[in-house]
C-alpha cells in the first residue's frame, strides 16, 4: 500500500483538502502502524461528484460486463489475500489464523456470489400492459464499520456494482487498510475512473457530508443504532434512500432435548469469536432451569479453555481500541452491581505487557430486565439466562428493541424450525449453523432495515419502474 497520504476518487490518487491526518493503532502492540488523510466535506463533493459524472456510462454497462468486472475483482482478492489478512488483522486486531477464514475467506465468496446473483434478477417483467424494469439507484454513500471491516465494504460495494451504481465509501477511522489495497484492487481489475471512489475520514465530517448531499441518492450504513438515527435524520431532507445495519443484542435458545454440552459451547464460540465484536452475537443465552446449573459449568469451562492473544492457537484477540476495552469493562462492572452471578473472566488483561484485552466473561443469573441484557456491550461478554417454558424463552428472546440475529438449539431440526419461526430477528441459527453468503443480511427493529447479500441485497440497490403501453 503506497498510497495511505492520499484519497481516491476519478480513478486516481489525490491529495486531501484537509491537513488531518488519522492513525491507525495496532491493539495488540498499541502502537500506530499507519496514519490516513482526514477528508473533508470539499473531499466528499469532489468525490461525489466523480461518482455522479460515472454513472450514466456505468449504469449502461451490460450484466455481462459487469459479472466479468466483480469476478475480477474476486480474483484480485484472491491474489492479495495476505495483505488483506494483514491489513484487517493488524488496525482491529484479529489474531491472523482467524482474520484468514473470519474476515477475508468469506468477503471473497461474497463477492463472486455477487457476479452469480446477476443471473436471478428479472430486470425485465411484463405485468399487464405494462413493462417493469429495475435500474440503478444512482449515486450511494457507504459507511462502514470496524469489526468486520471487509465484510461489510463488500456486502455493499458488491451489491452496488452489480446493480450500476457508482459510489463514494467511507472506511472507518480505525480499520481504512484494507480499503485502500481494495482501491488498488479494483483500479487493476479496470473498474471505470469515478464508479469507485474512497474517502476516509471522520464520521462527523466524511459520513454526515455523504448523508446529506443531495446528490447523492442513498446511503448505506453499518454501526451502532444511535449513530444510525443520527445518519436518517441528515439524509431526510432530501429524501435519499437509507439501509441500515446497526446494533443487537441476540437471543440464543437451548431447548431441554438439545445436546447440551454442544449448544453451549456453540454459544460460547459465537460470542467469544473476533472478541465479542460482532453485531449477531448470540449474548443472550437461554437455558431450561432444570438444566442452568449444568449449563453454567459447561459454559465456564469452554469460556475458560479459550487462548487470549494474537498466536496461531489464539481464539480471541485484543479490543479494537483502549475506548473499546474499557467500554466492554464499564458494562462488566454494570453487570456485577446490577446483582449477575461473575462466572469468570471480567477483567482487562495484556499479552507480553500490551493490548487492548478482556478475559472472556460470563455472567450467570441474569435477568431480561437487567442492562447488561439489554444493551449491546460488543465485547467478549455472555448473558445466560434460565427460563421454565418454551413459550417464556421465545417472550424473553423477543423483549428486546433488536432484531439482527437469533438462535435456536433443539433436538431435530422440525422443533428448532418451528422455534425459529417465532423470534423477531432478521436471521436465525438452527442447530450450529454457520452465516451464508447466499442469504440476505439484515435485522428488523432497531437493528435497522434494508438487506445485505445475496439477490435481495442487489435488489436494494434498485429503483423499479413501470412503463405503461398501449
Amino acid at each position: 500500500m503506497q498510497n495511505l497520504d492520499k484519497l481516491f476518487f476519478n480513478g486516481d490518487w489525490s491529495a486531501s483538502r484537509g491537513n488531518e491526518w488519522l492513525p491507525v493503532i495496532n491493539p495488540a502492540t498499541e502502537t500506530e502502524i499507519a496514519r490516513v488523510p482526514a477528508g473533508t466535506a470539499t473531499d466528499v463533493d469532489a468525490a461525489v461528484a466523480a461518482a455522479k459524472a460515472a454513472f450514466p456510462a456505468w449504469s449502461a454497462t451490460t450484466i455481462e460486463e459487469r459479472k466479468q468486472l466483480l469476478v475480477a475483482i474476486a480474483d484480485g482478492m484472491q491474489a492479495r489475500f495476505d495483505e488483506l489478512v494483514d491489513a484487517v488483522s493488524s488496525s482491529m486486531g484479529c489474531p491472523a489464523a482467524t482474520a484468514a477464514w473470519l474476515q477475508i475467506e468469506g468477503p471473497i465468496e461474497g463477492m463472486r456470489l455477487f457476479a452469480d446473483s446477476l443471473d436471478q434478477i428479472e430486470i425485465e417483467q411484463t405485468m399487464g400492459n405494462s413493462l417493469v424494469v429495475r435500474e440503478a439507484v444512482g449515486v450511494c454513500g457507504f459507511i462502514n464499520p470496524w469489526n468486520y471491516p471487509l465484510h461489510q465494504f463488500v456486502g455493499k460495494v458488491g451489491a452496488a456494482l452489480a446493480a450500476g451504481c457508482t459510489m463514494v465509501v467511507k472506511p472507518s477511522e480505525q480499520t481504512p487498510l484494507q480499503d485502500y489495497l481494495m482501491a488498488e484492487i479494483m483500479a487493476d481489475a479496470g473498474v471505470p475512473a469515478g464508479v469507485f471512489n474512497l474517502v476516509p475520514g471522520r464520521g462527523q465530517v466524511v459520513g454526515s457530508r455523504l448523508s446529506q448531499h443531495p446528490d447523492v441518492d442513498m446511503v448505506s450504513f453499518t454501526g451502532s443504532t444511535r449513530a444510525g438515527i443520527e445518519i436518517a435524520k441528515a439524509a431526510a431532507p432530501s429524501v435519499k434512500r437509507v439501509t441500515q445495519e446497526l446494533g443487537g443484542k441476540s437471543p440464543y435458545i437451548i431447548t431441554p432435548e438439545a445436546d447440551l454440552a454442544a449448544a453451549v459451547r456453540y454459544g460460547v464460540e459465537d460470542v467469544m469469536l473476533n472478541s465479542g465484536q460482532t453485531c449477531t452475537a448470540l449474548t443472550r443465552m437461554l437455558v431450561h432451569r432444570s438444566q442452568y446449573q449444568q449449563a453454567t459449568e459447561i459454559a465456564k469451562g469452554v469460556a475458560e479453555s479459550l487462548v487470549v492473544g494474537t498466536g496461531e492457537d489464539a481464539f480471541l484477540g485484543p479490543m479494537s481500541s483502549s475506548m473499546q476495552q474499557q467500554r466492554v469493562l464499564e458494562y462488566i462492572a454494570k453487570g456485577q452491581d446490577e446483582g449477575a452471578r461473575l462466572l469468570c473472566g471480567g477483567k482487562a488483561q495484556q499479552v507480553d505487557g500490551k493490548g487492548f484485552y478482556v478475559e472472556p466473561t460470563i455472567f450467570a443469573d441474569v435477568s431480561n430486565e437487567m442492562e447488561i441484557a439489554r444493551e449491546e456491550i460488543f465485547g467478549p461478554v455472555l448473558c445466560m439466562i434460565a427460563y421454565d417454558s418454551v413459550e417464556e424463552a421465545v417472550e424473553i428472546a423477543n423483549d428486546t428493541p433488536y432484531g439482527l440475529s437469533s438462535a435456536v438449539y433443539a433436538d431435530n431440526e422440525e422443533n428448532a424450525l418451528k422455534l425459529a419461526r417465532q423470534i423477531r430477528a432478521g436471521q436465525c441459527y438452527m442447530n450450529g449453523a454457520q452465516f451464508s453468503y447466499h442469504a440476505p443480511f439484515g435485522g428488523y427493529k432497531q437493528s435497522g432495515n434494508g438487506r445485505e447479500f445475496s439477490v435481495i441485497g442487489v435488489e436494494e440497490f434498485m429503483e423499479v419502474k413501470a412503463i405503461q403501453r398501449p
